[in-house]
């Protein structure tokens, strides 16, 4: 990171004040992250409010990223427009709600949107069949994931429609102690 310099604009600075100066330094680390995925993309100066989006491609090739199974589906809910690319306050949140001190209902709340597929609010049958091949790497047989997804629907599915609610998947995640161990990301 060397020498370089970032200007803010003011109504960043300002903001920046009153929080830890531990948070500032994690806000220029990330910044110089994004940066460098693109520097001919992203300027130093920020004070001109420019309109800079880094496309997909490059947001996935982060070693934090490139061997998640879930990284165009992490990129795509992160990003504004839903297409994976992002802008710095996209890459910022995303960081944000990865790391070890978010929340665990601001990560619940994430990892739901990431699992729900199809955009519906509801984590469906079809929405887990493609969660676990996610996370077994298609390993398991047409029977064996449909076999996991009605079981998780069974145990987490507390209303009984057929599909699980945010309500009911931060039900489910109160019951994982280790989620938030595992859903994160080091910056």
């Amino acid at each position: 990171m060397g020498n370089k310099q970032t200007i803010f604009t003011q109504e960043q600075l300002d903001a920046y004040q009153s929080q830890e100066p531990t948070r500032l330094s994690v806000c220029l680390r990330l910044f110089h992250r994004y940066r460098d995925l693109a520097p001919q993309l992203v300027p130093l100066d920020y004070s001109a409010k420019p309109a800079v989006t880094l496309p997909y491609e490059l947001i996935s090739s982060m070693p934090e990223l490139k061997d998640n199974p879930f990284r165009q589906r992490i990129a795509e809910v992160f990003s504004e427009h839903g297409d994976g690319n992002m802008t710095l306050d996209d890459f910022l949140d995303m960081f944000s709600v990865l790391s070890e001190m978010a929340p665990r209902d601001l990560k619940a709340y994430y990892a739901f949107k990431i699992y729900d597929f199809n955009n519906d609010d509801y984590i469906c049958k079809s929405d887990l069949a493609k969660t676990v091949n996610k996370l077994t790497r298609n390993e398991l047989t047409p029977e064996e994931v449909s076999l996991v997804c009605e079981k998780v629907i069974y145990e987490a599915d507390v209303d009984n429609d057929g599909k699980l609610s945010l309500a009911d998947f931060q039900h489910m995640i109160v019951r994982a102690p280790d989620f938030l161990s595992t859903f994160h990301i080091r910056i």
